[in-house]
């Protein structure tokens, strides 16, 4: 597969699925970004990126059995792909040169 970008929210998401290993599941995911990073999320805006990111190649989901719990409906468990922990590290990497980047006193304030 080509190089593919990720924006903030999908960098989320599957940080987030990596985080909950075999536990990652629609609304698992949803609470945790919610608890952890005190974020709301739609339940509409993840489908999408949940689906976005399967359809990129750096997620992929497997339905779980069913149980009484559900009403006999599975649940559809996600786990990071290589790809996508490929594309996880590229970010970080970014990420980390710019903040290497940053003159000291870029940071200098003075405040009266």
């Amino acid at each position: 597969m080509g190089k593919q970008s990720i924006g903030e929210f999908e960098e989320v998401i599957l940080l987030t699925v990596a985080v909950l290993y075999e536990n990652a599941y629609g609304i698992s995911i949803k609470q945790d970004i919610e608890e952890r990073l005190q974020r709301k999320v739609s339940v509409g805006a993840m489908r999408t990126a949940l689906s976005r990111l399967e359809k990129k190649g750096f997620l992929e989901s497997e339905f779980g059995e069913a149980t009484a719990i559900r009403g006999g409906k599975r649940k559809r468990f996600y786990k990071v792909t290589p790809y996508g922990k490929k594309a996880l590290e590229s970010v970080m990497e970014t990420r980390k040169k710019l903040w290497e980047a940053i003159p000291n006193v870029a940071f200098d304030f003075k405040f009266a």
